[in-house]
């Protein structure tokens, strides 16, 4: 009898570490509920469970800290290069988020060994047609926003916005911190108004007329022309058109939605088997039609309703690395705030 009990036990405990091995659990600060369909699908393919954890990131991040190696986080998948790196920066992450698939699909300026970007975004200006000449857009750049012809004329988000701190961070990377800060200066000069809202407020206040130019990312132009926003918005967002700073340089500033490998995943295979299956076709087009982002692996398109509205033909900028937005993510607010950027 005492054999037969040790016998279950040593069963019951093979099936727990079968159960475990079969399992993968994301902290998930996406906030696309088509997300969850790629990961039923990842499911079906592999056996592999996905248990998903979906809150905003500030508290994601905060719970995973508190927990320490006690989390059961395997992935942190959030929009924007620069929250991966503070969690980074943190000591929250691990190496080893690698593989045949990453390597092959992912350019190495939107990857570190601890994270790795799934889809693309660029951050870029939206302007009135009718108030804003071609003249004035030709060679425009993100340095050029501070140009004093833009006075009273401009809205962007709030300098605590993630985007714009990245966005900043980039500019930081490549012009240095002294630079940017005369630059922050010229920005809020410039500002229609004390920023407030998200990117689609940005766009809004544009059609409006509250402002000439407005900066916001481009998935959110082709959100509200898909009438997912409501018909305001989306009649709103066909009052502007869509432009592409820095095409005579670097190219446009790009970030990325990316998957983080959790210090002390206890599911680490899984992990990485999931991130190449968001690196998949499959994934990508589903993130090109839901998200209206950009692929990040080649042979697959953009959403009709980015193409037609925003173009593909536009140079990126791939020569800055991504990792340098959390790594210059203080400098960035600092510059900001100290430029009276609210």
């Amino acid at each position: 009898m005492k054999k037969l009990s040790i016998l279950a036990l040593i069963i019951s405990l093979f099936a727990s570490a079968f159960a475990v091995a079969n399992e993968v659990n994301v902290f998930n600060a996406r906030h696309y509920k088509a997300d969850a369909e790629m990961y039923d699908k990842f499911t079906a393919a592999t056996g592999i469970k996905v248990n998903l954890i979906n809150g905003k990131s500030g508290a994601l991040e905060k719970r995973i800290a508190e927990e320490g190696v006690d989390s059961s986080a395997d992935l942190y998948i959030t929009a924007d290069a620069g929250r991966c790196g503070a969690m980074d920066a943190k000591g929250l992450l691990q190496r080893g988020l690698s593989s045949e698939t990453i390597r092959a699909s992912v350019p190495k300026n939107f990857r570190t060994n601890k994270w790795v970007g799934v889809a693309k975004r660029a951050r870029i200006i939206y302007y009135s047609p009718e108030r804003v000449s071609g003249a004035e857009l030709s060679g425009l750049t993100y340095e050029g926003l501070a140009d004093p012809k833009w006075k009273g004329r401009l809205v962007i988000r709030k300098s605590s916005n993630i985007y714009n701190k990245s966005l900043v961070a980039s500019l930081i990377e490549n012009n240095g911190k002294k630079a940017t800060a005369e630059w922050a200066k010229g920005v809020v000069a410039n500002m229609a108004r004390e920023p407030k809202g998200n990117d689609r407020a940005q766009i809004m206040a544009v059609a409006a007329g509250e402002a000439d130019i407005a900066v916001a990312n481009t998935y959110y132009l082709a959100l509200m022309l898909s009438g997912n926003k409501g018909a305001e918005q989306q009649e709103a967002a066909k009052k502007v058109k869509a432009f592409f700073p820095n095409q005579n340089d670097r190219g446009t500033h790009m970030n990325i939605s990316c998957a983080a490998l959790v210090k002390g995943a206890p599911n680490k295979a899984n992990a990485i088997a999931l991130v190449d299956f968001l690196l998949s076709a499959e994934s990508q087009e589903h993130f090109t039609n839901n998200t209206f982002e950009f692929p990040m692996i080649g042979g697959v398109s953009p959403s009709p309703l980015v193409v037609n509205n925003l173009g593909l033909d536009f140079k990126q900028d791939l020569v800055t690395k991504v990792s340098s937005y959390g790594k210059n993510q203080a400098d960035a607010l600092e510059v900001m705030t100290a430029a009276g950027w609210k």
